[in-house]
């Protein structure tokens, strides 16, 4: 019987994305070519980059083997953006190292398929250092947060939909209201581009050391609350824009604002929920795709697209490989039993390896017990 995990990585692969309106890809030419410099064959599937600008050729010229979907699948590491999809599950295999978002509580059948297979998959979303930062979410957080703000104030335009207000108002004319749950990287990054548009901001969130550390930055009409459920439940009503930004690391997000208070919102005011990718943080909203963003429900708009960062491909892709690679690079050249050594965290983005869960977040989400991390690898 082979091994859980692979004792050595000599390939890695990067198929393309096929997630419906995904246009990222998980390498670019300047990361292949660091890491066909170590000795290693990456093997990209044909066209995997060509919706973030990146051609075939790019990705020859720097190294790679251009192929099919199975001999990218076929490596020995496969680094992806997204969860794979149902079509994909038959590449998954017990000796396989698969490094990409996964957002297991969100998708529990990609959950299932992993367990079934064996295969050792790490999340990109779980990987956490000591200090609880989240590295390999960041940079997708900061782009969903901004876009979150860019498609909400569209959306509040009445050719979209929404109420016909200008999210920064004008003189003599009040602001669009905007509230944000959650002052995480999401958060803070929506609630920055809301106020720097000019627009009313009330960001509200469990911490007070959170909303402290960020009050040197706060600018425009942002006002920081600690939020409660009172609080929610007198602010929800009054938001032209609701954006939901909270995260639970592995885990599902909380429904913070239920369907009753949905209805009590203003006639075509706008959601957009950024905690989609782990079932949502407000009970109407259902997850959508970049060709189809919307869904009105009791009147109001609900936009809730499971990856909104795809909107920006190349932006997003250049982002996440800047903070990817550097784990690639160690999980491929030591093993990643080996790389677990030298960067810990990676122990907290291993979810499943040898048909057991390894992260208790992910593990109560599905319902199952968890293994230690440690012994998953053995």
């Amino acid at each position: 019987m082979a091994p859980a995990t692979p004792t050595s990585i000599a390939s890695i692969g990067i198929p393309r994305e096929i997630k419906r309106d995904e246009q990222r890809v998980a390498l670019t030419p300047d990361g292949v070519r660091e890491l066909t410099l170590m000795g290693l064959e990456v093997w990209v599937e044909t066209g995997a980059g060509s919706g973030a600008g990146i051609s075939d050729d790019d990705f020859a010229d720097a190294g790679a083997r251009i192929g099919s979907p199975e001999q990218a699948w076929g490596s020995d590491l496969v680094v992806k953006v997204k969860e794979p999809q149902d079509s994909e599950f038959r590449f998954l295999r017990r000796d396989l190292v698969l490094f990409t978002y996964l957002h297991l509580a969100a998708y529990p059948e990609v959950g299932r398929a992993l367990l079934e297979s064996g295969c050792t998959a790490i999340a990109y979303e779980t990987v956490q250092l000591e200090n609880g930062a989240l590295p390999l979410l960041a940079p997708m957080s900061e782009i969903a947060g901004r876009i979150a703000t860019q498609v909400g104030a569209m959306l509040l335009e009445r050719p979209h939909g929404g109420r016909g207000v200008l999210l920064g108002g004008c003189t003599g004319v009040r602001p669009a209201r905007v509230v944000v749950l959650g002052a995480g990287t999401v958060g803070w990054n929506a609630a920055r581009i809301a106020a720097a548009m000019d627009a009313e901001v009330m960001l509200l969130d469990r911490s007070p050391q959170r909303l402290r550390q960020l009050e040197s930055d706060r600018r425009g009409r942002l006002v920081s609350l600690v939020s409660s459920r009172g609080l929610i439940e007198r602010l929800v009503p009054t938001a032209d824009l609701l954006i939901g930004a909270v995260l639970t690391p592995g885990g599902r997000a909380p429904t913070l604002v239920d369907e009753a208070l949905v209805q009590r919102m203003k006639p075509r005011s706008v959601i957009v929920d950024v905690a989609i990718d782990q079932g949502g943080c407000i009970a109407t909203s259902q997850e959508t795709t970049h060709t189809e963003p919307v869904v009105e429900k009791h009147g109001v708009l609900h936009y809730a697209v499971g990856n909104m960062p795809g909107a920006v491909p190349f932006t997003s892709t250049e982002a996440l490989v800047s903070v990817t690679l550097p784990y690639i690079v160690t999980i491929a050249g030591r093993g990643l039993a080996e790389a677990v050594i030298e960067r810990p965290e990676l122990l907290s983005g291993l979810n499943t390896s040898d048909g057991s869960v390894c992260h208790p977040g992910v593990a109560r989400a599905l319902g199952v017990t968890p293994r230690h991390p440690m012994a998953c690898l053995r």
